[in-house]
């Protein structure tokens, strides 16, 4: 999909041979207005001596808007790739595979291209001299293209992991896939405007680490709740937390609503399932837990600007 062989040479402080380049796996996902991503793993040469790299490219075009787009791009070197795993094979989480001969180290790439129509959703109204820092990024306000070398905190590393390794499939992968690229962003931008550090927060309550875990664990909550709606009620006893704080915490956190979160949540998958999977209307807006097919269009309308069988068309 995307030339990211950028990075690479980043990370290696040069660029690699194509006799190096022996690629171990190739993941790739795209969905119109929507997250492009893809996955590349190469097998480690021992020649290399590289660092782990994160890079955030900015391309603006003033005459053609449709060009626009903010990409993430990552490094990371150290994983263990293993051909037994896309079958099945449990010994490596049982230690039983200490001389595996399919066992490599492996150096991977990671790309995460948004949309401005994506991007979009994040962004709260204000006019263009009040769009500033990650607005002016989000809303393609900033008229001239740049690239930033990003430094991978350790939030970002434990969301990157998570992508290399996640235990789900189908309609499970892409859902923890979505949220996992949102955490992602959030990050980057962080790192890019150089604004506080996310666990610095406003809330007093929210300075006790088991209530960071609650709010934490409210979203993963609502992550696997994606197609049965719970209300903030049922997922304040779930998580042991007062309504309020759960509401308070939950914006100071991640940056948005707990309904907004789940919404966007929601209408993510429900492109999935429509464009990837090729189902009906009629059978995402059952599976997304709505009444009725109209209000399942209403909101897909509101979330993505296409009706949802526009996206079946394409």
């Amino acid at each position: 999909m995307y030339d990211n062989e950028d990075i690479l040479t980043m990370a290696c402080k040069k660029a690699p041979r194509q006799e190096q380049l022996t690629v171990l796996q190739e993941k790739e996902q795209l969905v119109p207005g929507t997250v492009h991503y893809a996955i590349r793993r190469y097998r480690r040469d021992p020649l290399w001596n590289m660092e782990d790299s994160g890079m955030m490219v900015y391309h603006y075009e003033k005459e053609g808007k449709s060009e626009n787009y903010l990409e993430l791009k990552f490094c990371v070197s150290g994983n263990i790739y293993c051909r037994h795993r896309e079958s099945g094979c449990d010994k490596c989480r049982i230690n039983l595979t200490k001389d595996c001969q399919v066992k490599q180290e492996s150096v991977d790439l990671l790309s995460f291209r948004f949309t401005p129509s994506h991007l979009s959703q994040f962004v709260k109204p204000r006019n263009n001299a009040e769009a500033q820092g990650s607005d002016e990024v989000l809303s393609f306000r900033r008229n001239t293209s740049f690239t930033r070398q990003l430094s991978l905190c350790g939030k970002s590393r434990m969301v990157l992991e998570a992508m290399l390794n996640n235990p789900y499939t189908d309609s499970l992968e892409n859902i923890f896939v979505n949220a996992q690229i949102q955490m992602l962003l959030l990050h980057s931008l962080d790192c890019l405007t150089g604004e506080k550090e996310i666990n610095t927060i406003n809330c007093k309550f929210l300075a006790n680490e088991a209530d960071r875990d609650k709010i934490n664990k409210a979203r993963e909550v609502l992550i696997d709740h994606i197609g049965e709606p719970i209300t903030i009620k049922e997922l304040s006893r779930k998580v042991a937390m007062n309504e309020c704080y759960l509401k308070k915490g939950f914006k100071e956190m991640f940056g948005t609503t707990i309904f907004e979160f789940y919404q966007s949540q929601r209408m993510e998958h429900a492109k999935y399932l429509l464009y990837e999977k090729g189902q009906s209307v009629t059978e995402v807006s059952l599976m997304l837990g709505y009444s009725s097919i109209s209000h399942f269009s209403t909101a897909f309308k509101k979330h993505t600007g296409l009706k949802p069988c526009e996206l079946l068309l394409r």
